[in-house]
């Protein structure tokens, strides 16, 4: 069994966004929503994924209502491992995504699966992240 992630914003909507159903962002949304593989969430992170999914430029693309986004939404809370982190135990390089290294942290060998080049080339979170392409090739 794979080891638990945590599945950054930008991917998450990259996959709602995506044309391309076989695309590493599409199959870990499908992974996802069918419980493919085990995945942290938190309070935080799902209402970031709802605030990011229902800003209008998103919203334009993945034509999505937002009761919509709300019932995927629900089902991604429902399949996830939910936990509520206290604090980063690294600085990444953007101030706004420590929740995503805190939530990795609750659970040991957890990394974050994440396009953000800032995340993945930084040296001190390099060792917790991978990308899209490198999880999904893990998936069945």
């Amino acid at each position: 069994m794979i080891e638990p992630v945590v599945i950054d914003t930008n991917v998450l909507v990259a996959g709602f966004l995506t044309k391309d159903d076989d695309g590493p962002t599409a199959r870990i949304v499908g992974g996802m929503l069918r419980r493919t593989f085990h995945y942290l969430l938190s309070a935080e992170l799902l209402s970031e994924y709802r605030d990011v999914l229902l800003r209008p430029s998103v919203r334009r693309r993945h034509r999505l209502a937002p009761a919509e986004v709300d019932q995927v939404l629900l089902r991604i809370a429902r399949h996830g491992i939910v936990k509520e982190p206290a604090r980063s135990p690294l600085i990444p390089p953007h101030a706004g995504d420590g929740h995503l290294f805190a939530l990795a942290a609750t659970t040991s060998g957890t990394k974050v699966v994440t396009g953000d080049h800032a995340l993945l080339e930084d040296p001190g979170t390099r060792p917790w992240t991978m990308t899209p392409s490198e999880f999904a090739a893990r998936l069945p």
